[in-house]
């Protein structure tokens, strides 16, 4: 017989159901296709697609699911307990759940004797009997079931002993999993501890005679316990960590937080809590190298920038500012570091600013594959030109890809790929138009060549960089694919009015890297030309590197 380590946990993403319950998340089929597949990747053992029979997108994807099946995960349908005073096997929206072909069935029903009367309009009795027929009927099709007893903590903290009932109703007709949650997302760390343990103890004791008669995962004969939290009250992490110290052995979460309202447990802090900090087994070592990377993914599918400052996964997560921390940093990275960020697929960056000392930018030197030494002229050249463009209103520490240009021009290897001779930008603004269409024209050299290129937008910023592209794309054809994914500005002393110092940040992409440059300027369009041109440069820069390193 296999046996489970005493240290194995179950995740159970629900990004694909709750977390596209987020405000302003909105997903296609073919998103969710690439999100599962990817999470099937990521080695999570339970992922929820969706609640088919709710909405036509949930019955396609699990169609669609399977012609082209996930490799290890359990895709698991979601669904409610049937309505009050009828029958399982006569519920249509059953019906669709099995015709999803599922394995597993997560069922939810209610805890809180508050929601059963006030929500459901029914006898406390009648909601015992909608759980333990609903997951005796799936059952009896051979379905393996998850029981998510929604609300539990606030109804276990309202009546205790009808809320034990609800999930051994669940428990005496086969559900293999029970999971508690905290749907209002209101429980404290110190709450769902000792709740949990009153469950854990409780469910030792029953006695559940005949109707439990397919093994678990964990081959026990009780089910086990799982926890779901929200995070309303900034506690859904904690609350899962807490909640697994105290006897629970699935953890459900979101990749990113996504979710309703505040969000879910994050699942991406939620893991490396566990296995690096917790010694809990959850998915393998090279699978948690690709988190970082998992997050990002699903953070572009879904059209939501990713939060930088995030735990783990975030691009400031293991970044050095401060020059102290920088020089300790060097010396020994755990001086300022929790873990290795390559554990779960990160970097360490070293961040340029007025506050950076030598050893920020010979760091950043290294990272670009240059050495520099403390005593070396240059080094302070290029530190002391930084701080005198921060004074002027530059922002080096979110345009790293311009202080790279600078260090390289400091050093004498900045390529030329073109010049900008001049450009003109033209705005038609008429008022019974809904947008403003403007018309760039630019004079570019490329190898002695002078290329005169024109581009309209829908803004000026927008047809200046369609103009560049298009005289530089004969020259590199690279640059189609190119994208720019954001533009800020800032006004940086307001005081002056119109004539106010405008900083410009642009992101540029390619599809596999993005970096960001900066212009200043008091001509919003000057400064905006420069970080537009910087940008393009940077992105010919990786191209040349990349196909140097190539050859070597």
């Amino acid at each position: 017989m296999t046996t489970t380590p005493s240290n194995q946990l179950w995740l159970y993403d629900t990004t694909l159901r709750d977390g596209t319950q987020r405000e302003g998340l909105s997903v296609s089929i073919e998103d969710k296709l690439r999100i599962a597949h990817r999470l099937d990747e990521l080695g999570i053992p339970f992922i929820e697609g969706g609640w088919p029979g709710a909405n036509p997108k949930d019955v396609q994807f699990f169609w669609q699911l399977q012609e082209n099946p996930l490799k290890q995960a359990e895709i698991v349908t979601f669904c409610s307990t049937r309505r009050p005073h009828s029958t399982a096997a006569e519920e249509p929206m059953l019906q669709a759940i099995l015709s999803a072909g599922t394995r597993w069935v997560t069922i939810f029903g209610k805890s809180w004797d508050f929601h059963v009367i006030e929500g459901l309009k029914t006898s406390l009795e009648e909601n015992l009997a909608m759980i333990s027929d609903t997951i005796a009927y799936l059952r009896s099709q051979g379905r393996r079931v998850i029981y998510d007893a929604e609300h539990w903590f606030d109804g276990y903290k309202q009546n205790p002993d009808y809320a034990l009932q609800t999930i051994k109703a669940a428990a005496t007709v086969g559900a293999e999993w029970l999971v508690l949650c905290d749907t209002n997302g209101g429980t404290l760390p110190h709450e769902i501890t000792r709740i949990v343990k009153n469950v854990v103890l409780a469910t030792g004791d029953w006695e559940l005679g005949t109707g439990n008669t397919e093994k678990t995962l964990t081959q026990s004969p009780l089910p086990q316990i799982g926890i779901h939290t929200h995070n309303d009250s900034e506690m859904a992490v904690a609350n899962a960590l807490a909640a697994v110290m105290a006897g629970a052995k699935m953890v459900q979460g979101t990749i990113n937080g996504y979710g309703e309202r505040c969000g879910n447990a994050n699942l991406c802090s939620v893991i490396p809590n566990l296995q690096l900090k917790l010694d809990y087994s959850c998915i393998g070592e090279h699978q948690l190298n690709q988190l970082t990377e998992t997050s990002r993914f699903v953070s572009e599918v879904v059209n939501l920038a990713p939060d930088e400052h995030a735990p783990y996964v975030g691009r400031s997560a293991f970044a050095h500012k401060g020059g102290i921390h920088v020089s300790a940093v060097e010396r020994n990275p755990f001086t300022y570091e929790h873990i290795q960020p390559e554990q779960v697929g990160n970097r360490r960056r070293i961040v340029i600013s007025e506050q950076s000392g030598l050893s920020n930018v010979i760091a950043k030197a290294r990272s670009l594959g240059m050495e520099l030494d403390k005593n070396d002229p240059q080094a302070r050249q290029i530190l002391q030109r930084m701080k005198e463009l921060e004074s002027e209103g530059y922002q080096f520490e979110a345009a790293e890809a311009s202080f790279a240009l600078l260090m390289y021009e400091a050093l004498g290897l900045r390529e030329q790929f073109f010049e900008v001779k001049g450009f003109q930008v033209h705005c038609d603004l008429v008022e019974v138009k809904e947008t403003t269409n403007s018309l760039a024209t630019v004079k570019v050299g490329v190898n002695g060549i002078n290329i005169l290129e024109a581009a309209e937008g829908n803004g000026p910023v927008a047809a200046l960089d369609d103009a560049l592209r298009k005289a530089l794309v004969n020259f590199y054809p690279q640059v189609a694919d190119f994208e720019l994914t954001d533009y800020k500005v800032r006004i940086l002393n307001g005081n002056t009015g119109t004539a106010a110092k405008t900083r410009a940040l642009v992101e540029s992409g390619n599809g596999q890297q993005r970096w960001t440059t900066v212009g200043v300027s008091t001509n919003i369009l000057e400064a905006s030309y420069q970080a537009v041109v910087e940008g393009l440069e940077y992105g010919l820069l990786l191209n040349f590197q990349a196909e140097k390193a190539l050859k070597v």
